[in-house]
């Protein structure tokens, strides 16, 4: 074998192994991107949780002491078991809360309810108080057990 053609080989060789090193470089690369990226995604997942259950906490806190109305409180921690915990809503005691939902969810809310006519808004608060005074001890019973029990992973 000519000695121009080994020497030819041999930069060939040295080009694919430089052009692999390269390759290999760039691709740990982008798997440390993805391992931070993912990392990052998972920390503010698990920070949204723990905020949801610290509403769900304060919320419950909030019906055991009357500083909330009960049909705003069912649709809102209804609304945050839906994210954290929905296998909870078809549980006893905590079911409560997807039934209120249920009764309530067809009524107008926010802009909506200040857009509607005030004759079908007090009829609104009268069919809404009514469900609110037929689960009102469920609500709290339901409340004092949310604000106990104890979400995992």
């Amino acid at each position: 074998m000519p000695q121009w053609l080994q020497w030819s080989l041999i930069i060939a060789g040295l080009i694919a192994i430089v052009l692999l090193a390269v390759f290999i470089r760039r691709q740990m690369g982008l798997l440390s991107e993805n391992r931070k990226r993912q990392a990052k995604a998972e920390a503010f997942q698990t920070n949204r949780r723990q905020d949801m259950i610290r509403s769900v906490h304060v919320i419950a806190m909030a019906v055991e002491e009357d500083q909330i109305e009960y049909s705003e409180a069912c649709l809102r921690l209804k609304g945050l078991l839906d994210h954290i915990a929905p296998e909870l809503l078809e549980q006893s005691p905590f079911r409560v809360f997807q039934e209120v939902h249920d009764q309530l969810q067809h009524m107008p809310t926010h802009r909506a309810r200040q857009a509607t006519e005030t004759k079908f808004v007090d009829k609104m608060d009268k069919e809404r108080f009514e469900v609110e005074q037929k689960h009102a001890d469920a609500i709290r019973r339901a409340a004092t057990a949310i604000r106990h029990h104890s979400f995992s992973g």
